[in-house]
């Protein structure tokens, strides 16, 4: 973003850029999460539907990428990813689902809990899910952090980061999964991984023109409005790599535009115990 540093500059932090907290030693760590401005806990699928056309691990590509640009371009910490989540608009197909949205919600909670406990003083929730979906529980379990640990906390959703900058370079009418954005950014990010010959338009049931929150479902049963046979819901044909990397840049600014202001976000006394 113009104008935002490259790094989220804190008084006397002695760490010149972020980490990953499994690449430490022990006391390592202790040191770096008393003093980072921010932990995050990213969370993308291992193993999720996303067409015919591409590879099941484009959430978890897509979050790693997100991940170094912040340990890169900031002093942020970023904790092991979870892989596995509540998926319930993906049951049909094969994946790495937690089938019960409370196992992951409190998965998610004492997650983040045991960083709280070890010194995290702010922590991301990166979820490269949308904020109706996977961000729900999530955003419970960052709602109990922050009053049960009074830590700050953040939800960093897929559509907190895709503006509508990134609508004026898109051709497809509506989107939503495995789509031109999406397949435009794996062909940035993973190429070889790409079977462009594989995909297909598939528009499915347009947006909804009225008030109010509408789960959807992607199911292979064809009697079910939400029917969509080879799990997408947009146009992918009309994806290339340089859509991917204009739709990256926008994403990444936007990231690093989220942990810098959160990064500046006052502190309160913390209960580092969460004991209730």
């Amino acid at each position: 973003m113009r104008g935002l540093p490259t790094l989220l500059l804190i008084p006397c932090l002695a760490f010149a850029e972020g980490a990953y907290l499994g690449d430490l030693t022990w006391p390592e760590a202790a040191d770096r999460l008393d003093a980072t401005p921010v932990v995050i806990v990213p969370f993308g699928a291992g193993a999720k539907e996303h067409g015919r056309h591409l590879p099941m691990n484009a959430d978890r590509v897509f979050m790693e990428h997100l991940v170094e640009v912040a340990v890169t371009r900031t002093q942020s910490l970023a904790a092991p990813p979870i892989l596995y989540g509540w998926f319930p608009a993906f049951r049909d197909f094969p994946g790495t689902e937690i089938e019960d949205a409370t196992v992951f919600q409190d998965y998610v909670y004492l997650a983040a809990k045991s960083l709280v406990r070890s010194g995290a003083r702010r922590i991301v929730f990166l979820n490269t899910g949308i904020s109706h979906a996977t961000g729900l529980p999530i955003a419970i379990a960052a709602r109990e952090i922050r009053q049960r640990c009074r830590v700050p906390t953040l939800v960093v959703s897929w559509d907190d980061l895709e503006t509508d900058e990134v609508a004026e370079f898109t051709e497809q009418r509506w989107g939503g999964h495995a789509d031109e954005i999406e397949t435009s950014i794996n062909l940035a990010l993973q190429p070889d991984r790409v079977r462009m010959d594989q995909a297909v338009k598939a528009m499915g049931r347009p947006p909804k023109d009225y008030p109010g929150y509408r789960p959807g479902v992607l199911s292979r049963d064809r009697n079910d409005p939400g029917h969509a046979e080879d799990g997408i819901r947009g146009d992918p044909e009309t994806a290339n790599e340089e859509k991917g990397r204009k739709a990256l840049a926008v994403i990444e600014r936007n990231w690093l535009a989220a942990l810098h202001g959160f990064a500046a976000e006052p502190l309160p006394s913390a209960d580092r115990t969460c004991s209730f």
